[in-house]
């Protein structure tokens, strides 16, 4: 008992010394706090102070800083303005010396308009008397000659014009032959010159296909029973085969190249395959007609590239295939407009016109002949209406329409095609035609320049290209001449087809005959 109290006093006690400790501790502390607080507050307001005195140091030098700044700023300011002033000075100076000239110029000017004004006037003056005098003097001409002005005026312009209307005929002639004499000149020479620079071969399209056979076996079979299949050829095809006593030869024939070829490859075909019956012909021939179309294609695509062409509608380069089976007068057409673009090109080059615009033009001025033998109308109307359908260049539409004269040409390139078709259609070789169509044509030619009032005799020469006509001197003038040649070359336009160009030539000759006895 005794120690369990003695425990709680030491308790106690212990818990007294400790609150007395803390409280002590805790004094001692905030004493201690309270000091370094005024210690801290003494330091930081030292600092303000110091602060404080380095801040006015600081404006005050800021200040001095920006005084001087002023200072200096003001000091140049007011020296440029000086400068102004000074300038501005100067300039009125000028002004007022300018000013003062001005003044005088303006009247010495007054001075010399008056003195001018008084000059006219005696002018006018001595001009009335002058006149005044001249008058006089044509009456007194008009008397002694008995003319008056008007008279004796158009006398003299008569004379004037009696011998200046010989002079002017005389330089005319002159100047208008050798034009002529140098026109000719420079036109054969830029022909011959394209002409040599462009060489093709001469080739003739012939109207018959021959196509060989293994054996004369085979001909029995292409007939077929009872001729069946003799007959679906030339139903499907259009084209007539000629079954003779040639050896181991079949002949195609047809005015038409295109189906000319189809028949050749659809035969040819059944003669390798060796089944040859109406249907597998049928088949054969759908096939071969697809093929040929690919075929026209790339001839159409040869046709540019060799021209050196580009950017044409594919439609329209398939129609210049298409001109691949297509003959004139025996001569293939695509080869004929090849060879128009080719020449055109080249005298396009020489007279220093678009030589592309040149070639397209020659290429396309026969491609109404594509669709002639299936649409109605002249090629020349075709060929125009299809330039037309993809937009090709106005002056390519102009050389279609007017190549064989049926229009006039508005450009150089037109007259340019239209050269290089007669060209090529002319070359020796070119086209066929048969002896009894050249005589006949020939004859026509004649009977067209005899038939014509005031002719005595005419002679067709150079192959039908020229006709030379001798009139009756006595009935016939110079000028008729003229007429009779103009009057000739209409009836052959009118009357006449025929490749090319003819020449009319009319001649007048007087002869004076006498024989010495």
């Amino acid at each position: 008992m005794d120690s369990i109290l003695f425990s709680i006093i030491l308790v106690l006690i212990g818990l007294f010394v400790g609150i007395i400790t803390m409280i002590i501790f805790n004094y001692i502390k905030n004493a201690s706090a309270e000091s370094k607080a005024n210690r801290m507050i003494e330091k930081a307001k030292k600092e303000a102070e110091k602060a404080k005195r380095d801040s006015i140091v600081e404006a005050r030098e800021e200040s001095h800083r920006i005084k001087v700044d002023t200072d200096n700023y003001i000091k140049e300011k007011k020296e440029e303005i000086k400068e102004s002033e000074d300038r501005l000075l100067a300039r009125e100076e000028n002004i007022d010396r300018r000013d003062q000239n001005m003044q005088k110029r303006e009247q010495l000017l007054d001075e010399k308009e008056n003195n001018l004004l008084k000059k006219q006037k005696d002018i006018q003056n001595e001009q009335v008397k002058v006149e005044e005098i001249k008058k006089q003097q044509i009456d007194e001409l008009e008397k002694v000659s008995g003319l008056s002005k008007k008279d004796a005026k158009e006398m003299v312009l008569k004379k004037v014009e009696e011998m200046m209307n010989l002079e002017i005929a005389s330089y005319i002639k002159e100047r208008e032959t050798e034009a002529k004499l140098e026109a000719d000149k420079k036109a054969k020479e830029m022909l011959v010159s394209c002409m040599q620079r462009y060489a093709a071969d001469v080739s003739n399209e012939q109207t018959v296909t021959v196509v060989e056979l293994p054996n004369d076996e085979m001909k029995g079979r292409i007939i077929g029973r009872e001729g069946r299949n003799i007959r679906t050829i030339e139903a499907v095809t259009g084209v007539d085969l000629i079954i003779d006593d040639t050896p181991e030869a079949i002949v195609l024939s047809s005015f038409d190249p295109y189906r000319r070829e189809i028949a050749r490859v659809t035969l040819e075909t059944l003669i390798k395959d060796g089944r040859i019956h109406p249907t597998r012909i049928e088949e054969l021939y759908d096939k071969v007609t697809n093929d040929m179309n690919v075929k026209i294609r790339e001839y159409g695509e040869s046709a540019l590239f060799e021209l050196g062409l580009t950017k044409m509608d594919p439609e329209l380069m398939e129609l210049v295939g298409k001109l691949h089976f297509r003959t004139s007068f025996g001569q293939n057409v695509l080869q004929h407009s090849l060879e128009v673009a080719q020449l055109s090109g080249l005298l396009a080059a020489e007279m220093g016109e678009n030589e592309n615009l040149a070639k397209r033009a020659g290429l396309l001025h026969d491609i109404g002949k594509a669709i002639d033998h299936e649409v109605e109308g002249s090629h020349v109307t075709l060929g125009s209406d299809i330039a037309k359908k993809y937009k090709e260049n106005d002056t390519v539409i102009n050389a279609i329409e007017s190549h064989h004269g049926d229009t006039d040409a508005t450009s150089v390139i037109s007259v340019i095609v239209a050269i290089a078709d007669a060209l090529s259609a002319s070359r020796p070789g070119a086209r066929n035609d048969s002896l009894e169509n050249y005589i006949k044509r020939l004859e026509d030619l004649e009977k067209i320049a005899t038939d014509t009032d005031g002719v005595e005799k005419s002679y067709a020469v150079q192959a039908g290209r020229e006709i030379r006509v001798i009139v009756k001197p006595e009935e016939i003038d110079d000028l008729g001449s003229y007429k009779i040649a103009r009057d000739i070359k209409n009836k052959i336009e009118e009357n006449l087809q025929y490749p090319g160009t003819i020449k009319v030539t009319v001649i007048r000759e007087t002869r004076a005959i006498e024989e010495a006895k």
